[in-house]
């Protein structure tokens, strides 16, 4: 059944918003099959596109330039899939906007559907789910990303207290104003924003499923690598913990604690398995934690600003290991001192790895991921 009121040829009713990293080659075919569900007005497509290094961004400017439904976001030097739909969302005129992937996974014929049940009044938030009885999310690449995609909507079920069979999808339809009155509420970190709005959401919004076939991408690659996986954890950090502990200090802290671990595991086997002398078992364990903990951070902590190429990477080690080197400098001076003027031991060594870790975070951030 289609929404005729969706077609008015004057009235902009609805923004699609496509966050795209390495999607030139869907975004074509993707806006005709959008117009064969809506029909040639009352709609437009934002591509959000995170500098990808296929030419996107290009690729949708091209399809612009005959197309006034096309719009444009090409973002420099930040990266992720949430913050990428809210700037989206908070960019079109359109009283409705929905969520979809650009690779042709998620149906655009099922937009009038979201879209009727939102003007209705039958529900606030319209989600296409993979899981409701009669879908099908056959698209999933692997048995264990379906498996790992099951576990987060548990969690998320739990966290939001909203019952739904996929509070994971990233196929949904709500009322632009909705989004706009929770963006500065909204963390934008992670992959899956529908779960940021519903935790966010008081009262808890009224919401609609509707069963999807959740198809196989069409072209190029899956970027649910599992530092993505991971961003769900993340995610449900920041909407809990979040406003006392940075989330990507957390994460730094985190990735450090391991490296003590490492640390300590390498001069043992070094020191007391190998009978290796003290010295250079210590600056062997130094070497191997500090590259442990720059890859750990390169990986997963600075993933939206992730250093890449061997040129990039060799650079980005050897300033990680300068600041770190600063950092402890900086931990031993501190907890020196106050130790002499009488601080005891145990909180001295701790108030300086509190000041190195704060100092290695703020000087990697700076000049190892950030920009000079």
């Amino acid at each position: 059944m289609q929404c005729w009121s969706v077609y008015n040829p004057v009235t902009l009713q609805l923004a699609i918003i496509l966050p795209t990293l390495n999607e030139r080659g869907n975004l074509a075919p993707l806006v005709a099959r959008i117009e064969e569900a809506l029909g040639p007005d009352g709609w437009e497509a934002i591509v959000v596109d995170d500098n990808s290094d296929d030419g996107t961004a290009d690729e949708a400017r091209s399809l612009a330039q005959n197309d006034p439904r096309i719009r444009v976001i090409q973002r420099i030097g930040r990266r992720g899939l949430a913050s990428a739909a809210i700037e989206g969302m908070c960019a079109t005129a359109a009283p409705y906007v929905a969520l979809m992937d650009a690779d042709h996974q998620h149906d655009p014929a099922l937009l009038p559907k979201l879209l009727e049940a939102v003007q209705s009044g039958e529900a606030d938030i319209v989600i296409a789910s993979r899981f409701a009885e009669g879908a099908s999310a056959d698209g999933l690449a692997s048995l264990r990303r379906e498996r790992g995609s099951t576990l987060a909507n548990r969690i998320a079920r739990k966290i939001t207290g909203v019952e739904l069979s996929d509070p994971m999808s990233g196929y949904f339809l709500l009322e632009t104003e909705r989004v706009r009155d929770l963006a500065p509420k909204l963390s934008g970190i992670g992959f899956k924003i529908l779960l940021d709005i519903l935790a966010t959401s008081s009262p808890a919004p009224r919401v609609k499923e509707i069963p999807q076939q959740f198809a196989e991408r069409r072209s190029g690659q899956s970027k649910l690598d599992r530092a993505v996986i991971f961003e769900f954890l993340v995610g449900l950090y920041e909407r809990l913990f979040g406003r006392l502990i940075p989330t990507r200090f957390a994460l730094f802290g985190t990735v450090g604690a391991l490296g003590v671990l490492v640390h300590f595991a390498i001069f043992g086997a070094a020191f007391y398995g190998a009978m290796i002398a003290f010295a250079v078992a210590q600056a062997t364990a130094t070497f191997v934690a500090m590259s442990f903990n720059f890859w750990l951070n390169n990986w997963l902590t600075y993933r939206d600003k992730r250093l890449r190429g061997a040129g990039a990477i060799l650079k980005g080690w050897l300033g990680f290991c300068a600041t770190c080197a600063v950092g402890a400098f900086a931990n031993i001076a501190v907890a020196t001192l106050l130790e002499a003027r009488g601080v005891h031991a145990i909180l001295a060594v701790g108030a300086g790895i509190i000041i190195g870790s704060v100092w290695n975070y703020a000087l990697s951030s700076r000049f190892v991921w950030g920009r000079f």
